[in-house]
């Protein structure tokens, strides 16, 4: 038959050309010779044009103006990810072509893989028993598989499905798989350097991750952490402590050995606080009476991992949502709570008491600017009125100067070599750029004209160059300004200088 075969019912039966079943071993349809190219990995991967499916593009949602240029990366596609989660109808959310979902291994597609958990997915494997041909080809492959698997559950993320999208993925979540894919590196002489990875960890997961953490050092590795955490500064085999204070009070060896030694110093906080465990003042709590209090309700919460759930929030509250990592916190109160307070209901069935709520905002760890012209000073407000003050003083008037002389922003006043940045960037050929000082400005920002007028023998770039701290006692006069400055000393911020450039702050 050339490779192509019919078969028909048994003789005597009522036959019709319908019943006979085509069975053929070349790559194209005896029927309407549509044919298939040779099976290629590619071909089961979503990140690849080879295999994503043509009318989503790979991300199994229903989108407009999204093309396979962009890499589901764009701040817009997050915003759309979140809530107007439609799933593709080509593809049903799979995000795979038909042809890959179509091959089939022991009667199951690559999607009803993928959408196991890794601690289903483990089982599936680990059960897996395969012969002949079939046991010789995925040899290799099932003990590469059962050992990734068993990294990710290493490090506490046995519940994840494999297809999880990593928009949805909280902090935590995403950092552990890093670790996890670290783990499955066997790498040597590798020095790890993690900044401050127990944040947002429930204390279980702190364990998990310090465990992993011992794994890779074990392996001949060093790893070094940027941590404040307690139980991470008692598993540190060696520690350096940092201070004594913040900013220009900073900067200085305190400590360094063993937590006995960090603990002996008397120069230490860390040490102190470890030895002392500072006690908190006791805070009177305000009670909660049903009837009474306005409290916001969320009804029938599923949004990724959430079942269902019906949540109150008493409102004038300080409300916490606690819960080990990747339990649902982030969704419920980030996708679900603020994003349908801001708008029509997301990821629930409706919320109620929003209207006791006149507004609604996040704070976050999101960059308070992307350029080194941001400050502080900046963002907190005060530096329009720090400016005013200046414009308003007799200088300033004779020369003419307006309020937007003393902006780093606008031409006029600013220093023409470094544009009111204050530094300079250098291209250093097949090297990172290095940044400098403004040699004509010396860093100040301004033009000397705009620097000569002075208030409290202070200039303008002098007053850039104060911190919180002692900004607060120059502006003690003057109610707007020193607000601000009061406010960012009572969140621990008084070292920073006013005009320090924002992508130089941490998170």
């Amino acid at each position: 038959g050339k490779g192509v075969v019919h078969v028909a019912p048994a003789a005597g039966a009522a036959v019709s050309e319908a019943d006979t079943v085509v069975f053929s071993t070349r790559r194209a349809c005896p029927g309407c010779g549509r044919s298939f190219e040779e099976l290629d990995p590619r071909l089961f991967s979503y990140n690849s044009k080879h295999g994503w499916c043509p009318s989503c593009y790979g991300t199994g949602l229903q989108l407009t103006g999204f093309d396979e240029e962009q890499t589901g990366e764009e701040i817009w596609w997050n915003e759309w990810f979140t809530g107007r989660q439609r799933a593709c109808p080509a593809c049903a959310g799979s995000r795979l072509r038909p042809e890959a979902r179509a091959v089939r291994f022991q009667q199951k597609s690559i999607t009803d893989f993928a959408v196991l958990p890794v601690e289903a997915a483990a089982e599936v494997f680990g059960k897996m028993k395969l012969h002949g041909r079939e046991g010789e080809i995925a040899r290799d492959i099932l003990a590469e598989l059962k050992s990734r698997l068993a990294f990710l559950k290493e490090v506490g993320l046995a519940y994840l499905s494999l297809d999880r999208a990593a928009p949805t993925l909280s902090g935590g979540e995403a950092q552990r798989i890093r670790l996890a894919a670290q783990l499955g590196s066997n790498l040597r002489g590798v020095c790890y350097i993690l900044d401050e990875p127990t944040i947002g960890l429930h204390p279980r997961d702190n364990r998990m991750l310090l465990d992993t953490l011992h794994k890779l050092e074990a392996k001949g590795n060093t790893v070094v952490v940027v941590e404040h955490d307690e139980d991470t500064i008692r598993r540190a085999e060696h520690i350096i402590d940092l201070g004594p204070g913040a900013g220009v009070s900073g900067g200085r060896l305190v400590a360094e050995g063993t937590i006995k030694d960090v603990m002996r110093s008397a120069e230490s906080l860390t040490g102190k606080c470890l030895v002392e465990r500072a006690s908190r003042p006791f805070v009177r709590q305000s009670p909660i009476r049903t009837g009474e209090t306005p409290v916001l309700r969320i009804q029938g919460a599923t949004l990724h991992n959430l079942k269902n759930l019906d949540v109150k929030i008493p409102l004038g509250r300080l409300v916490c949502v606690s819960g080990v990592s990747g339990s649902g916190k982030s969704t419920l109160v980030r996708d679900v709570l603020h994003r349908s307070l801001k708008g029509h209901p997301v990821g629930c069935e409706k919320i109620t008491g929003a209207n006791h709520v006149a507004r609604v905002l996040e704070v976050d760890q999101t960059p308070i600017g992307k350029t080194p012209r941001s400050c502080p000073a900046t963002y907190i407000g005060f530096w329009d009125d720090i400016r005013q003050l200046f414009a308003g003083l007799p200088d300033a008037k004779m020369r003419g100067y307006t309020a937007s002389r003393f902006s780093f922003n606008v031409a006029a006043g600013r220093c023409p070599e470094c544009e009111g940045q204050g530094a300079r960037k250098i291209a250093m050929s097949f090297l990172p750029d290095v940044t400098v000082h403004c040699e004509s400005c010396g860093g100040k920002r301004f033009t000397p004209e705009t620097l000569a007028v002075l208030w409290k023998d202070k200039s303008i770039g002098e007053v850039l160059a104060m911190n919180v701290d002692e900004a607060v006692e120059f502006f003690a006069a003057h109610r707007q300004i020193h607000r601000g400055l009061e406010l960012l000393r009572e969140v621990g911020l008084g070292y920073l200088t006013l005009g320090q450039q924002s992508p130089t702050l941490s998170g």
